[in-house]
Protein backbone atom coordinates (compact mmCIF):
# COMPACT_ATOMS: atom_id res chain seq x y z
CA UNK A 1 0.00 0.00 0.00
CA UNK A 2 1.42 3.32 -1.03
CA UNK A 3 2.10 5.81 2.11
CA UNK A 4 0.49 8.86 2.52
CA UNK A 5 1.07 12.49 4.11
CA UNK A 6 -1.65 13.10 6.97
CA UNK A 7 -1.94 16.28 9.04
CA UNK A 8 -3.43 15.73 12.29
CA UNK A 9 -5.18 18.39 13.93
CA UNK A 10 -5.47 18.56 17.59
CA UNK A 11 -7.24 20.43 20.20
CA UNK A 12 -5.07 22.48 21.79
CA UNK A 13 -6.58 22.52 25.42
CA UNK A 14 -3.86 19.91 26.67
CA UNK A 15 -1.19 18.79 24.77
CA UNK A 16 -0.97 15.53 22.79
CA UNK A 17 -0.38 12.69 24.89
CA UNK A 18 -2.40 14.37 27.62
CA UNK A 19 -0.33 14.27 31.10
CA UNK A 20 -3.63 13.79 33.03
CA UNK A 21 -7.11 14.42 31.40
CA UNK A 22 -8.20 14.59 27.81
CA UNK A 23 -8.98 12.15 25.79
CA UNK A 24 -9.67 13.41 22.72
CA UNK A 25 -5.51 14.15 22.92
CA UNK A 26 -5.21 10.74 24.13
CA UNK A 27 -6.78 9.01 20.91
CA UNK A 28 -4.80 11.69 18.57
CA UNK A 29 -1.33 10.43 20.10
CA UNK A 30 -2.52 6.98 19.76
CA UNK A 31 -3.68 6.82 16.02
CA UNK A 32 -0.71 9.21 15.21
CA UNK A 33 1.93 7.10 16.16
CA UNK A 34 0.57 4.01 15.02
CA UNK A 35 0.28 5.74 11.30
CA UNK A 36 3.81 6.57 11.66
CA UNK A 37 5.14 3.08 12.90
CA UNK A 38 2.95 2.17 9.24
CA UNK A 39 5.47 4.33 7.58
CA UNK A 40 3.27 6.90 7.13
CA UNK A 41 4.38 10.92 7.24
CA UNK A 42 2.50 12.31 9.83
CA UNK A 43 2.07 16.22 10.75
CA UNK A 44 0.83 17.11 14.01
CA UNK A 45 -0.59 20.51 14.18
CA UNK A 46 -1.31 20.94 18.34
CA UNK A 47 0.55 22.73 21.42
CA UNK A 48 4.62 23.10 21.07
CA UNK A 49 4.74 21.18 24.27
CA UNK A 50 3.02 17.91 22.24
CA UNK A 51 5.42 15.06 21.56
CA UNK A 52 4.98 12.92 18.57
CA UNK A 53 7.17 10.67 16.98
CA UNK A 54 5.61 12.63 13.85
CA UNK A 55 6.33 16.19 12.48
CA UNK A 56 5.09 18.84 15.39
CA UNK A 57 3.91 21.87 14.35
CA UNK A 58 3.47 23.77 17.03
CA UNK A 59 -0.13 26.02 16.92
CA UNK A 60 1.12 27.98 20.09
CA UNK A 61 3.89 27.42 22.75
CA UNK A 62 1.80 25.59 25.10
CA UNK A 63 -1.34 23.95 25.55
CA UNK A 64 -4.22 26.28 26.43
CA UNK A 65 -5.38 25.22 29.98
CA UNK A 66 -1.90 26.41 31.12
CA UNK A 67 -1.82 29.73 29.08
CA UNK A 68 -4.98 30.46 30.89
CA UNK A 69 -4.09 29.35 34.19
CA UNK A 70 -1.01 31.83 33.60
CA UNK A 71 -3.67 34.69 32.17
CA UNK A 72 -1.13 33.99 28.65
CA UNK A 73 -4.41 33.68 26.77
CA UNK A 74 -8.25 34.02 26.95
CA UNK A 75 -10.27 33.14 24.14
CA UNK A 76 -9.58 29.29 22.83
CA UNK A 77 -10.83 30.10 19.41
CA UNK A 78 -8.80 32.58 18.29
CA UNK A 79 -5.80 29.72 18.45
CA UNK A 80 -8.08 27.30 17.13
CA UNK A 81 -8.32 29.22 13.90
CA UNK A 82 -4.69 29.33 13.89
CA UNK A 83 -4.50 25.72 14.20
CA UNK A 84 -7.28 25.44 11.22
CA UNK A 85 -5.34 28.51 9.40
CA UNK A 86 -1.88 26.67 9.58
CA UNK A 87 -3.41 23.26 8.61
CA UNK A 88 -5.28 25.05 5.71
CA UNK A 89 -2.25 27.04 5.00
CA UNK A 90 -0.68 23.97 4.28
CA UNK A 91 -2.69 21.45 2.35
CA UNK A 92 -0.94 21.17 -0.45
CA UNK A 93 1.85 19.25 1.61
CA UNK A 94 -0.73 16.41 2.08
CA UNK A 95 -3.22 13.73 0.81
CA UNK A 96 -5.28 14.01 4.03
CA UNK A 97 -6.21 16.28 6.43
CA UNK A 98 -7.82 14.75 9.93
CA UNK A 99 -9.50 17.97 12.25
CA UNK A 100 -10.08 16.77 15.80
CA UNK A 101 -11.37 19.87 17.35
CA UNK A 102 -15.15 20.27 16.18
CA UNK A 103 -17.47 20.79 13.60
CA UNK A 104 -17.14 24.66 13.96
CA UNK A 105 -14.57 24.72 11.48
CA UNK A 106 -16.40 22.01 9.19
CA UNK A 107 -16.68 25.16 6.57
CA UNK A 108 -13.23 25.54 6.18
CA UNK A 109 -12.47 21.86 5.35
CA UNK A 110 -14.59 22.83 2.62
CA UNK A 111 -12.39 25.73 1.22
CA UNK A 112 -9.58 23.35 0.29
CA UNK A 113 -9.08 20.64 -2.71
CA UNK A 114 -6.79 18.23 -0.39
CA UNK A 115 -9.84 15.88 1.15
CA UNK A 116 -10.66 16.38 4.66
CA UNK A 117 -12.51 14.31 7.69
CA UNK A 118 -13.56 15.98 10.60
CA UNK A 119 -14.01 13.51 13.72
CA UNK A 120 -16.80 14.60 15.51
CA UNK A 121 -15.66 13.87 19.42
CA UNK A 122 -18.14 15.31 21.29
CA UNK A 123 -22.58 15.11 21.21
CA UNK A 124 -23.95 16.42 18.08
CA UNK A 125 -25.68 19.73 17.82
CA UNK A 126 -28.03 20.89 15.19
CA UNK A 127 -25.29 23.13 14.28
CA UNK A 128 -23.24 20.09 13.06
CA UNK A 129 -25.99 18.59 11.77
CA UNK A 130 -26.16 21.67 9.60
CA UNK A 131 -22.56 22.37 8.90
CA UNK A 132 -22.44 18.38 7.55
CA UNK A 133 -25.42 19.04 5.78
CA UNK A 134 -24.11 22.13 4.10
CA UNK A 135 -20.81 20.77 3.75
CA UNK A 136 -21.52 17.24 1.90
CA UNK A 137 -17.82 17.30 0.37
CA UNK A 138 -15.81 17.06 3.75
CA UNK A 139 -16.46 13.43 5.81
CA UNK A 140 -17.47 13.58 9.34
CA UNK A 141 -17.11 10.85 10.93
CA UNK A 142 -18.26 9.89 14.55
CA UNK A 143 -17.16 7.85 17.19
CA UNK A 144 -20.79 6.21 17.82
CA UNK A 145 -23.61 5.00 16.05
CA UNK A 146 -25.41 6.39 18.65
CA UNK A 147 -23.58 9.56 18.12
CA UNK A 148 -24.26 9.93 14.33
CA UNK A 149 -27.88 8.67 14.51
CA UNK A 150 -29.43 12.21 14.24
CA UNK A 151 -27.10 13.30 11.16
CA UNK A 152 -27.73 10.31 9.51
CA UNK A 153 -31.34 10.96 9.45
CA UNK A 154 -30.80 14.19 7.80
CA UNK A 155 -27.83 13.20 5.18
CA UNK A 156 -30.02 9.66 4.36
CA UNK A 157 -26.87 8.02 4.31
CA UNK A 158 -24.95 6.49 7.72
CA UNK A 159 -21.44 8.71 8.36
CA UNK A 160 -18.80 6.36 8.95
CA UNK A 161 -18.56 5.36 12.59
CA UNK A 162 -14.59 4.33 14.21
CA UNK A 163 -14.58 3.69 17.98
CA UNK A 164 -12.48 5.13 19.59
CA UNK A 165 -9.64 2.78 20.94
CA UNK A 166 -6.80 2.04 23.98
CA UNK A 167 -3.56 0.84 24.15
CA UNK A 168 -4.30 -2.36 25.86
CA UNK A 169 -0.66 -2.93 26.13
CA UNK A 170 -0.25 0.20 28.35
CA UNK A 171 -1.76 -1.18 31.08
CA UNK A 172 -1.32 -3.80 33.67
CA UNK A 173 -4.58 -5.72 34.67
CA UNK A 174 -5.77 -7.29 38.03
CA UNK A 175 -6.88 -10.28 37.62
CA UNK A 176 -8.04 -10.20 41.69
CA UNK A 177 -10.94 -8.87 42.97
CA UNK A 178 -11.03 -5.82 43.80
CA UNK A 179 -11.19 -3.51 46.99
CA UNK A 180 -13.54 -0.78 46.18
CA UNK A 181 -15.70 0.68 43.78
CA UNK A 182 -14.14 3.58 41.45
CA UNK A 183 -15.40 6.63 39.99
CA UNK A 184 -12.81 8.78 37.31
CA UNK A 185 -14.11 11.63 35.08
CA UNK A 186 -14.90 15.36 35.25
CA UNK A 187 -16.67 16.20 38.74
CA UNK A 188 -19.53 17.95 36.94
CA UNK A 189 -23.40 17.10 36.93
CA UNK A 190 -23.30 15.46 33.16
CA UNK A 191 -20.46 12.71 34.74
CA UNK A 192 -22.53 12.79 38.47
CA UNK A 193 -19.74 11.34 41.18
CA UNK A 194 -22.67 11.75 43.18
CA UNK A 195 -24.91 9.46 42.28
CA UNK A 196 -21.63 7.00 42.09
CA UNK A 197 -20.66 7.73 45.56
CA UNK A 198 -24.75 7.00 46.66
CA UNK A 199 -24.39 3.81 44.73
CA UNK A 200 -21.28 2.71 46.56
CA UNK A 201 -23.26 3.31 49.54
CA UNK A 202 -25.86 1.51 49.35
CA UNK A 203 -23.35 -1.67 48.33
CA UNK A 204 -21.67 -1.12 51.39
CA UNK A 205 -18.46 -0.85 49.30
CA UNK A 206 -15.66 2.31 49.11
CA UNK A 207 -15.56 4.54 46.47
CA UNK A 208 -12.18 6.18 44.94
CA UNK A 209 -12.87 9.17 42.93
CA UNK A 210 -10.15 10.68 40.69
CA UNK A 211 -10.58 13.96 37.95
CA UNK A 212 -11.51 17.31 38.91
CA UNK A 213 -13.76 20.19 37.65
CA UNK A 214 -12.77 21.55 34.16
CA UNK A 215 -14.80 24.80 34.54
CA UNK A 216 -16.56 27.75 37.41
CA UNK A 217 -19.54 25.32 36.90
CA UNK A 218 -18.48 22.58 37.65
CA UNK A 219 -16.04 23.46 40.30
CA UNK A 220 -19.15 24.84 42.20
CA UNK A 221 -20.88 21.85 41.60
CA UNK A 222 -17.80 19.46 43.13
CA UNK A 223 -17.61 22.20 46.33
CA UNK A 224 -21.52 22.26 46.74
CA UNK A 225 -22.38 18.56 46.06
CA UNK A 226 -18.99 16.03 46.22
CA UNK A 227 -16.83 17.56 48.86
CA UNK A 228 -19.17 17.59 51.59
CA UNK A 229 -19.41 13.73 51.38
CA UNK A 230 -15.79 13.01 51.27
CA UNK A 231 -14.42 11.46 54.41
CA UNK A 232 -11.14 9.76 53.54
CA UNK A 233 -12.26 6.23 54.42
CA UNK A 234 -15.21 5.60 52.92
CA UNK A 235 -15.16 8.04 50.11
CA UNK A 236 -11.68 9.06 48.69
CA UNK A 237 -10.94 12.06 46.23
CA UNK A 238 -7.28 11.36 44.66
CA UNK A 239 -7.23 14.24 42.45
CA UNK A 240 -6.24 13.84 37.99
CA UNK A 241 -4.10 11.22 37.85
CA UNK A 242 -1.26 10.65 35.08
CA UNK A 243 -1.65 7.42 33.18
CA UNK A 244 0.54 5.09 35.99
CA UNK A 245 -2.02 6.34 38.54
CA UNK A 246 -5.40 5.83 36.65
CA UNK A 247 -4.08 2.09 36.08
CA UNK A 248 -3.37 1.61 39.91
CA UNK A 249 -7.00 3.11 40.32
CA UNK A 250 -8.48 1.58 38.07
CA UNK A 251 -6.79 -2.21 37.77
CA UNK A 252 -7.59 -2.55 42.14
CA UNK A 253 -10.98 -1.82 41.54
CA UNK A 254 -14.00 -4.17 42.11
CA UNK A 255 -16.18 -2.09 39.08
CA UNK A 256 -15.96 1.30 37.61
CA UNK A 257 -19.09 3.22 37.95
CA UNK A 258 -20.34 5.31 35.20
CA UNK A 259 -23.40 6.77 36.17
CA UNK A 260 -23.35 9.50 33.08
CA UNK A 261 -26.48 12.19 32.76
CA UNK A 262 -26.08 12.85 29.26
CA UNK A 263 -25.65 11.02 25.94
CA UNK A 264 -21.92 10.13 26.21
CA UNK A 265 -20.52 10.08 22.39
CA UNK A 266 -18.39 7.13 23.71
CA UNK A 267 -16.98 7.32 27.38
CA UNK A 268 -12.81 6.45 26.60
CA UNK A 269 -12.91 5.51 30.44
CA UNK A 270 -14.90 2.60 29.91
CA UNK A 271 -12.60 0.66 28.06
CA UNK A 272 -10.02 1.73 30.00
CA UNK A 273 -11.27 0.02 32.74
CA UNK A 274 -11.63 -3.07 30.39
CA UNK A 275 -8.13 -2.90 29.93
CA UNK A 276 -7.40 -3.41 33.70
CA UNK A 277 -9.84 -6.07 33.45
CA UNK A 278 -12.07 -4.06 35.55
CA UNK A 279 -15.77 -4.25 35.22
CA UNK A 280 -18.32 -1.14 33.75
CA UNK A 281 -21.78 -0.65 35.68
CA UNK A 282 -23.29 1.97 33.70
CA UNK A 283 -26.53 4.12 32.74
CA UNK A 284 -27.59 3.28 29.35
CA UNK A 285 -27.38 6.71 27.86
CA UNK A 286 -25.61 7.46 24.10
CA UNK A 287 -23.18 5.07 23.21
CA UNK A 288 -23.05 3.00 26.61
CA UNK A 289 -24.76 -0.26 25.51
CA UNK A 290 -22.61 0.02 21.82
CA UNK A 291 -19.03 0.13 24.60
CA UNK A 292 -20.67 -1.97 27.48
CA UNK A 293 -21.29 -5.69 26.89
CA UNK A 294 -23.95 -6.78 28.98
CA UNK A 295 -22.86 -10.12 30.95
CA UNK A 296 -19.59 -9.92 29.40
CA UNK A 297 -17.48 -6.46 30.07
CA UNK A 298 -20.01 -5.14 32.02
CA UNK A 299 -23.94 -4.29 33.06
CA UNK A 300 -25.68 -1.09 32.14
CA UNK A 301 -29.13 -0.38 32.72
CA UNK A 302 -31.73 2.26 31.98
CA UNK A 303 -32.20 4.03 35.28
CA UNK A 304 -29.74 5.62 37.95
CA UNK A 305 -31.79 3.04 40.39
CA UNK A 306 -31.20 0.41 38.33
CA UNK A 307 -27.71 0.58 38.67
CA UNK A 308 -27.67 -0.75 42.40
CA UNK A 309 -28.69 -3.96 41.59
CA UNK A 310 -26.01 -4.60 39.15
CA UNK A 311 -23.32 -4.45 41.13
CA UNK A 312 -22.92 -7.75 43.08
CA UNK A 313 -23.50 -9.00 39.20
CA UNK A 314 -20.60 -7.12 37.89
CA UNK A 315 -18.38 -7.70 40.64
CA UNK A 316 -18.87 -11.71 39.66
CA UNK A 317 -17.51 -11.55 36.17
CA UNK A 318 -14.54 -12.96 34.93
CA UNK A 319 -11.69 -9.91 34.77
CA UNK A 320 -9.81 -12.04 32.02
CA UNK A 321 -13.49 -11.94 30.12
CA UNK A 322 -13.62 -8.12 30.62
CA UNK A 323 -10.32 -7.50 29.49
CA UNK A 324 -9.86 -10.32 26.51
CA UNK A 325 -13.41 -9.02 24.80
CA UNK A 326 -12.72 -5.48 25.11
CA UNK A 327 -9.47 -5.94 23.57
CA UNK A 328 -10.74 -7.66 20.61
CA UNK A 329 -13.24 -4.70 19.78
CA UNK A 330 -11.43 -1.53 21.37
CA UNK A 331 -7.74 -2.63 20.56
CA UNK A 332 -6.16 1.44 18.73
CA UNK A 333 -4.84 -0.53 16.04
CA UNK A 334 -8.20 -1.33 15.39
CA UNK A 335 -8.61 1.83 15.36
CA UNK A 336 -6.23 3.10 12.92
CA UNK A 337 -7.24 0.58 10.40
CA UNK A 338 -10.47 1.61 10.28
CA UNK A 339 -9.04 5.69 10.03
CA UNK A 340 -6.56 4.43 7.46
CA UNK A 341 -9.16 2.69 5.41
CA UNK A 342 -11.17 5.87 5.29
CA UNK A 343 -8.66 8.23 4.56
CA UNK A 344 -8.05 5.65 1.43
CA UNK A 345 -11.47 5.91 0.33
CA UNK A 346 -11.97 9.62 1.04
CA UNK A 347 -8.81 10.15 -1.48
CA UNK A 348 -9.95 7.95 -4.12
CA UNK A 349 -7.63 5.18 -3.69
CA UNK A 350 -9.29 2.18 -2.75
CA UNK A 351 -13.02 1.94 -3.80
CA UNK A 352 -14.91 4.86 -4.86
CA UNK A 353 -14.35 9.02 -4.15
CA UNK A 354 -17.18 9.75 -1.83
Amino acid sequence: MSKLRIAQIAPLWTQVPPHTYGGIELVVNLLTEELVRRGHEVTLFASGDSRTSGKLHAVCETHMLDLMARAGAGTYEYYANAAVAEALRRAGDFDILHFHIGTQWLALGAVTPTPSVFTIHTFLSEDDVWAARHYPQVTVAGISRYQVRALAAKLDAEPPVVYNGCDFDSYKPSFEPGRYLAFLGRMGNDKNPVDAIRIAQRAGLPIVLAGQAQEAKEQVYFEENVRPLIDNDRVTYIGPVNHSEKNELLRNASALLFPVQWPEPFGLVMIEAMACGTPVIAHNLGSVAEVVDNGLTGYHASSISGLDALVTRALALDRRVVRAHAQERFSYRRMVDGYEHLYRKRIGRIGNNP
